[in-house]
C-alpha cells in the first residue's frame, strides 16, 4: 500500500514538473513571438551619432564633467547588429556632431560601407570633421539647407601655459628618456623640431582623410583637396560640391529607402 502511494506521488510530481516545463516553453515562445512581431514593425533601424566622436567611452571636460559623445564601438556594433537582423531592412545614421577622433570616424564609415542593407546618413545641425568622415560611408547623405557640412581637416592645436606658469612662479623640469617624449606638453615651449614632427603626422592624417572622402563619395582627390581647408559649408554648397546627395529631412530618408525597395512604408525604431 505504501509502495502504491509512493508511486502515485512520484507520478503526480513528474506530471507537475512536465506541466511546468511546458508552461515555460509556451511562455518563452509567446515572448519571442511578441518580440519578433514588434521588430517586424521597425523595418528601418535608427542609430544616433551625437556630440563628440570617440573610439570608446565618454569624454570629460577640464572639470571632469561629462561631454555629450558617441563611441565608434557602440555605433559599429549597432550597424553590424542591424545588418544581421532579418527584421531590419535599412539603416539610418542620424548625425549631429562637430567631430572628434579620426580613427572613430573611419571605423564608422567602414561599418556603413560593408553593410549589405541600404544606409542613409541624415545630417541635422552639422556633420563636421570626423562626423562627416563617418557619414561618407553611407550609401546616401541628406542634410538641411542650413546644416554645417565638411570641415575636412586635422588639428593638433593646444594652449601653451609657459608664460602663465612663469607669472605664477612655476618652473617646468623636463625629465624624459627621449627628446620628443614631452612633445605637446602645454607646460613647455614647442621647439621647431617638435613642430615639424607634429606637422608631419597631421599632414599624413589629412591626406588619408582626403583620400577616404574622395573614395567614399566618388569624387576626384583634387576636388576634395580644394574643399579640405578645414571649413564647413552650408547644405546647398555641400550638395553643389558632391559632399551630400540631397537637401531634406528624415521624410526624405524614408522615401529613399522606399525608392530602393527596402521598405513599403515609413516606420522607424531606434537603438
Amino acid at each position: 500500500m505504501k509502495k502504491t502511494i509512493l508511486k502515485m506521488s512520484f507520478k503526480m510530481l513528474m506530471l507537475v514538473v512536465a506541466l511546468f516545463g511546458v508552461q515555460l516553453i509556451v511562455e518563452s515562445y509567446i515572448e519571442s513571438t511578441s518580440d519578433y512581431e514588434e521588430m517586424v514593425y521597425c523595418p528601418v533601424m535608427g542609430i544616433e551619432l551625437y556630440g563628440d566622436v570617440t573610439t570608446y567611452g565618454t569624454n570629460l571636460d577640464e572639470n571632469g564633467g561629462e561631454i555629450l559623445s558617441t563611441s565608434a564601438d557602440d555605433v559599429v556594433w549597432a550597424i553590424e547588429d542591424a545588418d544581421l537582423d532579418p527584421n531590419v531592412s535599412a539603416i539610418l545614421l542620424e548625425v549631429d556632431s562637430y567631430g572628434g577622433s579620426g580613427v572613430a570616424g573611419d571605423e564608422i564609415a567602414t561599418a556603413l560601407k560593408v553593410a549589405e542593407k541600404p544606409t542613409v546618413a541624415l545630417i541635422r545641425d552639422g556633420a563636421a570633421s570626423a562626423a562627416y568622415w563617418a557619414a561618407t560611408g553611407a550609401d546616401y547623405i541628406i542634410a538641411s539647407p542650413i546644416s554645417d557640412v565638411g570641415s575636412i581637416g586635422v588639428t593638433g592645436s593646444y594652449l601653451d601655459y609657459t608664460k602663465q606658469n612663469q607669472n605664477d612662479g612655476l618652473t617646468f623640469i623636463e625629465l624624459n628618456s627621449g627628446k620628443f617624449k614631452d612633445t605637446g606638453n602645454p607646460d613647455k615651449p614647442l621647439t621647431l623640431e617638435e613642430r615639424a614632427l607634429w606637422q608631419r603626422d597631421l599632414d599624413i592624417m589629412h591626406q588619408y582623410f582626403v583620400e577616404q572622402v574622395a573614395a567614399n563619395r566618388g569624387l576626384e582627390i583634387d576636388k576634395v583637396k580644394e574643399l579640405a581647408d578645414g571649413s564647413t559649408v552650408m547644405g546647398q554648397m555641400a550638395l553643389d560640391n558632391g559632399l551630400i546627395d540631397k537637401l531634406g529631412s528624415r521624410t526624405d530618408a524614408m522615401q529613399y529607402f522606399i525608392n530602393q525597395g527596402a521598405i513599403e512604408y515609413e516606420d522607424l525604431c531606434w537603438y
